[in-house]
C-alpha cells in the first residue's frame, strides 16, 4: 500500500508493516528524492528536506497504517502535538517512519519516529480525530470544528493586530 497526497511534498509513503497495535509499530518508507520542489528554496547550494516536509511525510504514513479503520469514518489530522527534529535530511534520504497508536478520549495518538541511514531525524506526536464525531460543530462549510474555530480566532487576532475588529 503506497499513500501519496497534496502538500508540500510530492513522492508517495509505502507501507512496509501495518503493525500490529500493542505488539509492533507500523512502519512507512518514503524516498526524497532530489527533484522535490522545496530544494529549489531551502538550500540554494545545501539542499536540506524542511521539518515541516517531514511532518508531512510522517502524517501520511499514519494515515495510511491507522488502526481502526470503520465504515464511514474519516479520520483527520486534529494536531501535531510535538515534533522534535534531530537530524538533517538529504535529498536521496530513504525516511523510515515507525508509528505507536494509542486511544485517549475517542482520539487516536500516535508517537511517531522518522529516520535515515545516519538515525533518528525526527520525533512526532500527531492527534487524529473522527470527521464524523465533528458533525454539527463545524458549520455548513464543511470545515472541521477545531480548524474552523481555529482560523476564526487567526482572522480576529490578525484584525487587532492592524487596528481593525475582524469578528
Amino acid at each position: 500500500m503506497t499513500a501519496a497526497g497534496w502538500g508540500p511534498v510530492d513522492g508517495t509513503v509505502k507501507v512496509v508493516d501495518p503493525g500490529v497495535p500493542g505488539e509492533r509499530p507500523a512502519r512507512c518508507v518514503a524516498v526524497v528524492d532530489a527533484s522535490e520542489k522545496v530544494f529549489a528554496g531551502h538550500f540554494p547550494g545545501f539542499a536540506i528536506f524542511p521539518g515541516v516536509c517531514v511532518v508531512e511525510y510522517v502524517q501520511r504514513g499514519a494515515l495510511a497504517t491507522l488502526p481502526e479503520r470503520e465504515p464511514g469514518g474519516r479520520w483527520v489530522l486534529a494536531a501535531v502535538e510535538s515534533s522534535r527534529f534531530l537530524s538533517p535530511v538529504y535529498p536521496g534520504d530513504e525516511l523510515t517512519s515507525e508509528y505507536v497508536w494509542s486511544r485517549k478520549d475517542g482520539a487516536l495518538r500516535c508517537r511517531a519516529s522518522a529516520a535515515t541511514g545516519r538515525g533518528v531525524a525526527a520525533q512526532i506526536r500527531l492527534r487524529f480525530e473522527d470527521r464524523k464525531t465533528q458533525t454539527g460543530r463545524a458549520g455548513e462549510t464543511g470545515e472541521t470544528g477545531r480548524a474552523g474555530e481555529m482560523g476564526r480566532d487567526m482572522e480576529a487576532r490578525s484584525g487587532r493586530d492592524r487596528g481593525t475588529d475582524a469578528g
